[in-house]
Order: structure tokens, then C-alpha cells, then sequence
């Protein structure tokens, strides 16, 4: 398989896989607030977190055991398998039978997300920051479209007698086994460990490492905190599926449609700005979407997802340029755990924020994340660019 085409495989399998996580994540958090109420709709979406994170280190694990085809076929089939279960678990109203579906979900998602650093392998370092830009503008086919399929899915599943909830969960069991088909092509030879892993340390050590760690950390939180309790919050103000659809698409659409511009920006100006640049429009989309209203809602909702899409293309490409060859597989599926289980905590409390202080102070609340992570970039560009002085490429960091 030439590299083109093993690109155009990591594209397809990411598109397909974001349209089931963007839409089985939607449907399951409506079906928790209805068995349990408000305050718990956010666990199934924290189980999907969750399994990402585990699945991050798993298809890290499978990467050096059987190579990256291999690692990403399993995850994609584990998506597949997760949709079936949660197309049973919805008739039911089984709570316990959802989560476990939305773990596996979580686990082809950690695929979908790491095949981005399996497309950076296959260019130049200067190139690195277009081709993660292009594998999460993957994410724009699902992501934006799945969304816009709920109320068509749902009338298909209640045509064939089913609830109108399950018809997200049926779409999404053809399009894992179809991501998993679309990578079988792609062969890679295992990466075998050069030692016992890296140490913490060593990664909170590093500028690249601890920057790309902090700011894909707080972009996670932030995005999942308001993302999970969007449809909950159109719901309790008794907006149908087909609002919900579009407001989620306009935050979908944020998060990938301009990710090849991110990676333009990435390789002229550097991980380190872009970092920075997403921190800011973050706390400016919370701004507005704090108001609650359903236009400003929807824009403060596409901003709240570039700015997440600047913070994860350009921490992605902080680890992928900045860390020596022989630590990347290691650092960056460790570092991919540790986000997105950060962000199983804003995904657990960001309902139950939502339910005792309301929607303002949940956004607000999720905004002021980005203070930190932002001086920390700041200070580690300020000290480490007089040392780089006389070299404009890494100038740029």
C-alpha cells in the first residue's frame, strides 16, 4: 500500500467511526435522562471517555505487538460490536447494558483518534502538521453529518418497530464494520518496545511533552463539559431531535471542517501559538454560548469547537515534532489516555453542574480551565526560544 493510500485508509476509518461517536454519545445521554433523571446523563458519555482513554493504551499495546493495521481493525470492530449492544440496551432501558456499549464505543474512538499519528509517520516533519490536520478533518464526514441523521434514523427505527432512540445505535453498527473494512488494506510492521516505556518524568520534562499534554488535557474538558450537556439542555427546554441535530452539527463542524487550515498554521507558525490561539477562542466561545439562547448557543457552540480543534492539532503536532523518534508511539498513546480519561471527569459533572447551577455558570465555569495551561505555554515559549535563536524552524515553536 503506497502512503497515499494508506492515508486515504486512516481517513476513511476515522470518518466512519466519528459519525457513530457523535451519534451514539448524543442518543445515549437523552436515554439517561430519561431512566434516571437530569443529573445522570452525562455517564454514558463518561463511559465512552473512559473507554478511550483505556483504549488509547490497549491499541498502543496492539501497535507494538501487530502493527497499526491490526491495532486500528480491533478497535473499529470493538465500535461495531458497542453499537450493537447499545441498540439492545435502548428498547430495555438497560442503564448498565448502554455504558458497557459505550466503553467499546470509547475504544474504536482511541483508534480514530491515533491514526492521526500513524498519518504524521508518513510524512516529513515539516509536513506533520497538514497530515494530522487532514486525518481530524476526517472527523467532519461523521461528525457533522451523524448529527443531521438523528431524526431520520429515529423515524427509520420506529417504521420497523423499534424506539426512536435505537435508530443511532443501528446506523452505527454497518459504519464500524465498514471503518474496520477500510483499514484492512493497510499493513505496517509492529513497532517492538526499545525499553520499558517512558518514564512520566521524561514527558512532563520535555516543553513539547508538557505543553501538547496540558493543552490537549484542558481543550478535552472543556469541549466534553458543554458538548455532553448541550442535548440535554434543548431537551429540558423541550427542543425536538432535529434541533438537537443542528446545533450539534454547527459544534461538530467547528471541531473538524477547518482542522487542514489548523495544520497549515501549525507547520508556518508553530505548535506553541496555535496552542495559545486555541486557549483563547475556548474562553471566548464560552462567553458566548453562556448566554443560553439558541443562536448565540449554536455560534458560541462551532467556536467552542475550533478552539478545541486548534489546542488538539497543535498539541498532536507539539508531540509529534517535538519528542525523539524512538519515544513517540509510547508518549503519544499514553498522553491520548490521559486526556480523554481527564475529560471523563467534565463529562461526569458537567450534568450535574448543568442541573444545580444552570447553563451559564456550567460554560463559564468550563472557560476559566484555560487560564493555567495558557500561562504554561507562554512561559515555556518565552524560555526556550532565546536558546533557538539561530534556528528559525524551531523558532516557530
Amino acid at each position: 500500500m503506497t502512503p497515499g493510500t494508506a492515508r486515504l485508509a486512516l481517513f476513511t476509518g476515522a470518518a466512519l467511526n466519528s459519525a457513530v461517536i457523535a451519534t451514539t454519545s448524543t442518543v445515549a445521554a437523552l436515554v439517561a435522562v430519561d431512566v434516571l433523571g437530569r443529573a445522570w446523563g452525562g455517564v454514558p458519555g463518561t463511559a465512552a471517555v473512559v473507554g478511550t482513554g483505556l483504549g488509547a493504551l490497549l491499541v498502543t499495546a496492539l501497535t507494538h505487538r501487530a502493527g497499526t493495521g491490526t491495532a486500528l481493525r480491533i478497535g473499529y470492530l470493538a465500535s461495531a460490536l458497542g453499537a450493537a449492544a447499545g441498540a439492545v440496551a435502548v428498547p430495555l432501558g438497560h442503564i448498565p447494558l448502554l455504558v458497557a456499549a459505550m466503553l467499546l464505543i470509547g475504544l474504536g474512538n482511541a483508534a480514530a483518534q491515533l491514526s492521526r499519528y500513524a498519518a504524521a509517520e508518513l510524512v516529513p516533519a515539516r509536513r506533520r502538521g497538514v497530515a494530522i490536520g487532514l486525518i481530524v478533518w476526517a472527523g467532519t464526514v461523521g461528525a457533522v453529518g451523524g448529527p443531521l441523521l438523528l431524526l431520520p434514523t429515529a423515524r427509520l427505527a420506529e417504521a420497523v418497530g423499534r424506539p426512536a432512540l435505537s435508530g443511532a445505535f443501528l446506523l452505527s453498527v454497518p459504519a464500524g464494520l465498514l471503518a474496520a473494512l477500510a483499514v484492512s488494506g493497510l499493513r505496517t510492521a509492529r513497532r517492538p518496545r526499545t525499553g520499558r516505556g517512558v518514564p512520566v518524568r521524561t514527558v512532563l520534562g520535555s516543553p513539547a511533552g508538557r505543553d501538547g499534554l496540558a493543552v490537549m488535557v484542558t481543550g478535552q474538558v472543556v469541549m466534553a463539559a458543554v458538548m455532553t450537556s448541550v442535548p440535554v439542555q434543548l431537551h429540558l427546554h423541550h427542543h425536538g431531535l432535529d434541533v438537537v441535530g443542528a446545533v450539534l452539527a454547527a459544534h461538530t463542524l467547528g471541531m473538524f471542517v477547518l482542522s487542514p487550515l489548523t495544520g497549515r498554521l501549525v507547520d508556518r507558525l508553530g505548535p506553541g501559538r496555535v496552542m495559545v490561539l486555541g486557549l483563547g477562542t475556548l474562553l471566548a466561545s464560552t462567553v458566548v454560548a453562556a448566554s443560553g439562547a439558541l443562536v448565540p448557543q449554536a455560534v458560541g457552540l462551532f467556536a467552542l469547537g475550533y478552539g478545541w480543534n486548534l489546542c488538539f492539532v497543535g498539541g498532536s503536532a507539539s508531540l509529534a515534532v517535538g519528542l525523539p523518534a524512538e519515544q513517540r508511539t509510547d508518549v503519544e498513546g499514553s498522553v491520548e489516555a490521559v486526556v480523554w480519561v481527564s475529560a471523563a471527569a467534565g463529562t461526569l459533572t458537567s450534568t450535574v453542574v448543568l442541573a444545580l447551577a444552570g447553563w451559564s455558570a456550567l460554560t463559564l465555569a468550563a472557560g476559566a480551565l484555560v487560564v493555567v495551561p495558557a500561562l504554561l505555554v507562554l512561559v515555556d515559549r518565552r524560555q526556550t526560544q532565546p536558546r533557538r535563536a539561530g534556528s528559525p524552524a524551531e523558532t516557530r515553536r
